[in-house]
């Protein structure tokens, strides 16, 4: 199935003060992170952004909150994003099927949210180098389920050219030069 940009949003997931700092890959996932969303913003595409628990977790990282710009996080508390309303509601406001996920953890809230959207007749497609877990057992074995469940998985420059579709166009030289 091809990605296209009009049927296509993003979420990021939890990528929070207080739990990043334990992620694997770290420094990369951040780079990884802030050049999907500079590269969803070139490519007109909508994002939600949730939050676990911020009195015990923080808030969006910094350097990713300045990458997205202006935005509402959806707070939540269960591990799933579907099981929040607000989260519900936002995605189908959107009006698209395809769900780009990113984010962490990758075996708890990103792959809960990935299931529940799955069985919601949504497409999730994780963007594997852009996400983490504590442990890189945990992440392989979620991506493994995730994709046994029929989500599918991309990395970030795949996506970023999938969704771009074209060579030679303004769109393609922006998208190149956040890859480089």
């Amino acid at each position: 199935m091809r990605i296209l940009r009009d049927n296509t949003s993003a979420l990021f997931i939890d990528i929070q003060d207080r739990l990043f700092p334990y992620m694997q890959e770290r420094e990369q996932l951040e780079q990884n992170l802030i050049t999907l969303a500079a590269g969803l913003k070139v490519l007109e595409i909508p994002f939600l952004v949730t939050e676990q628990y911020t009195k015990g977790l923080g808030f969006t990282v910094l350097p990713l909150k300045n990458a997205l710009g202006d935005y509402s996080a959806i707070e939540k508390i269960a591990f799933s994003c579907c099981d929040e309303p607000q989260f519900s509601k936002a995605l189908s406001v959107t009006g698209k099927k395809n769900v780009i996920l990113c984010g962490i953890e990758t075996h708890v809230c990103v792959l809960q949210t990935a299931i529940d959207l799955l069985q919601a007749g949504y497409q999730p497609v994780v963007i594997e180098d852009c996400v983490s877990s504590r442990k890189l057992s945990d992440k392989h074995t979620a991506i493994e389920r995730m994709r046994q469940e029929g989500a599918i998985i991309s990395s970030l420059e795949s996506i970023l050219f999938e969704l771009t579709r074209y060579s030679g166009t303004e769109t393609f030289k922006a998208i190149s030069k956040l890859v480089k």
